[in-house]
């Protein structure tokens, strides 16, 4: 048994190695909250019965539209965002305290914009007066004056009502979903709440004896919003979400929570359908060239072996020409419709935001009113929906319209700028950075130190690189393949060669010569329309450079790009830079 003087000894040298453990733990514990995994940590408070913008899932965690959003942001900007749910009360009193960095759905009002910075906006909420079907109908805010009004407690609506001295009894509640089951069971008189949580709330706890009665307030903008210190958060969450709407993955995130909301089965919904139609029978038309050309491949093929390369080279000329022109013509065609459509939609918005005053009074006076065989109730619920559907369909055309023009357009004369290609790749690199970093452990790069220079557009061949570099990405089934990325000269110095190189699965031999066919694609199912190598090797073209491909199944695909070398750089010597395994250099 050990003396006492060493048993305190002991308890002493524990007592102290305790100490350093917690110091430790707390330092670890300080440094997290900043830095995760080598990125950058953002506290982000959301509501947590927000439906469908934010709220706590069945497993607890947080989901909906704006998480999504935030996530995605997060992930394309290259930081790390923990996101944690309360009432609404308590995240924006969060906020203010400084235990949150920023909140993903806050309303801007001038008053909240003295204290708290904006991002551009990500969503138009609307809301309405609720109440039961018995309840008498108003058209105005200033209505509610004596009345007993449920309104999320701190909310843009809680605002308003008091900055607006409308006089009315407000009745204070954490969430919607408390507004709208008091208004149901009978208790006070309306609730002021926002539509689209209102809807899905409402059909979630089936309330089917309340309705929304007026939408007297105009939409509110729904941003990223940081305390004024943090203004370099908000040009982080404005470059993300510039980001994911140009790429379109804003609006398939909006789409997969609010597309059930805004279904229906007015008939105008038609109206939004024709630009489709169009575009199926032009898919149809193009459909039936590939046919045909096919069965013309087929019969030159039996006329004679020694002239198959040189007819085959001749049909797809005549295919490109053949397409280049239906193309063009049919995208013209269709964005003449498109854009009465564009003009005239909010016009059509416009008109009916104002006769809805005069159609609810002759409502009021005449309970059975209908429109367009729908009573009048009801049909100033859906018509907002079909319209910013119908707007939302007219833009989706255009930009398929848009990419269908980019494939069929001849270069213009900008091909005329000094590009150095190393730049150029790597802003293309910068730009893959999140997809290199997602795809693989051990990434590539070698640039040409003699500078090479081409005669081109550094913007259409930036796109030609990212092209390859993204499918070279989904070559790649593991972490542990390789991508490399090469810019050299030919041996003759003539040419300069950007060569993408990656260990993936390989193409299939039958398929090299489709590649750059339009409309071939081997990820149909993953959303590949089959015009990005046709764009891409279109504008090679036009550059009056080459494109070839080498490849072996499951060990991979080498993509070599030739220009025209332009003024080379003799005063340095040597080949390669910048060697880097594991992560991309940028």
């Amino acid at each position: 048994m050990p003396s006492l003087s060493k048993t305190r000894t002991l308890a002493s040298l524990l007592c102290f190695f305790l100490s350093l453990a917690t110091l430790s733990s707390e330092l670890s514990a300080e440094d997290s909250s900043t830095w995760h995994s080598g990125k950058r940590v953002i506290s982000v408070g959301a509501d947590y019965n927000f439906p469908p913008y934010e709220f706590a899932g069945e497993d607890g965690e947080p989901t909906g539209y704006t998480v999504e959003l935030t996530k995605a942001i997060a992930e394309v900007m290259g930081v790390h965002v923990e996101i944690e749910m309360a009432d609404w009360q308590s995240i924006l009193k969060g906020l203010h305290s400084g235990h949150f960095d920023i909140l993903q759905g806050i309303a801007y009002s001038d008053e909240r914009a003295q204290n708290i910075l904006f991002s551009s906006p990500h969503s138009i909420i609307n809301y309405s007066i609720f109440a039961r079907k018995n309840s008498p109908s108003i058209d105005d805010v200033s209505q509610l004056k004596n009345k007993e009004v449920m309104i999320q407690n701190a909310s843009i609506m809680h605002e308003y009502l008091l900055d607006n001295n409308i006089q009315a009894v407000i009745i204070p509640v954490k969430t919607h979903e408390e507004a709208l089951r008091l208004l149901a069971s009978g208790k006070h008189d309306y609730a002021l709440t926002a539509n689209s949580p209102s809807l899905y709330l409402s059909k979630e706890m089936k309330l089917n004896n309340i309705h929304a009665i007026a939408s007297p307030i105009s939409g509110q903008r729904l941003s990223y919003g940081a305390l004024q210190k943090n203004e370099e958060l908000i040009a982080i969450f404005n470059e993300g979400l510039a980001i994911l709407r140009n790429t379109g993955q804003q609006q398939k995130i909006h789409e997969k929570w609010f597309g059930a909301l805004q279904q229906s089965s007015f008939p105008w919904k038609e109206l939004g359908l024709y630009a489709a139609y169009i575009i199926i029978a032009l898919l149809l038309a193009i459909g039936a060239i590939g046919i045909w050309n096919a069965m013309l491949r087929k019969e030159v093929e039996k006329r004679s072996s020694q002239l198959k390369a040189q007819q085959e080279q001749l049909i797809q000329a005549d295919k490109m020409a053949s397409l280049g022109v239906l193309v063009s013509g049919v995208a013209h065609e269709i964005n003449n419709p498109t854009g009465l459509l564009m003009l005239n939609l909010p016009i059509l918005k416009s008109a009916w935001e104002d006769a809805l005053p005069y159609l609810a009074q002759y409502a009021k006076e005449d309970p059975n009113f209908s429109l367009a065989g729908l009573r009048f109730d009801r049909l100033s619920q859906e018509l907002p929906y079909l319209l910013d559907e119908m707007d939302q369909s007219t833009l989706r055309i255009r930009n398929i319209v848009n990419d269908l023009k980019d494939f069929a357009r001849e270069e213009p004369n900008e091909i005329t700028q000094e590009v150095n290609l190393n730049e150029v790749v790597s802003t293309a690199i910068r730009l893959v950075d999140t997809t290199i970093r997602n795809t693989t452990d051990d990434f590539e790069l070698y640039l040409d130190k003699r500078n090479p220079i081409i005669i081109g557009s550094a913007q259409r061949v930036e796109q030609v690189i990212i092209n390859l570099i993204i499918n070279a990405c989904d070559a790649v089934e593991k972490r542990t393949e390789a991508i490399r990325v090469t810019t050299t000269q030919s041996l003759d110095e003539k040419e300069v060669l950007l060569v993408i190189e990656d260990e993936g699965r390989g193409i299939d031999p039958a398929n090299i010569l489709r590649l750059t066919d339009p409309f071939f694609t081997t990820k149909r199912e993953q959303g590949g329309t089959g015009l990005g190598l046709s764009v891409s090797s279109a504008i090679i073209k036009a550059h009056h450079g080459t494109l070839a491909f080498d490849s072996e199944l499951n060990k991979g695909t080498s993509v070599t790009v030739s220009f025209p070398i332009y003024k080379p750089n003799d005063a340095m010597e040597g080949t390669f830079i910048n060697t880097v395994h594991s992560e991309p250099s940028i």
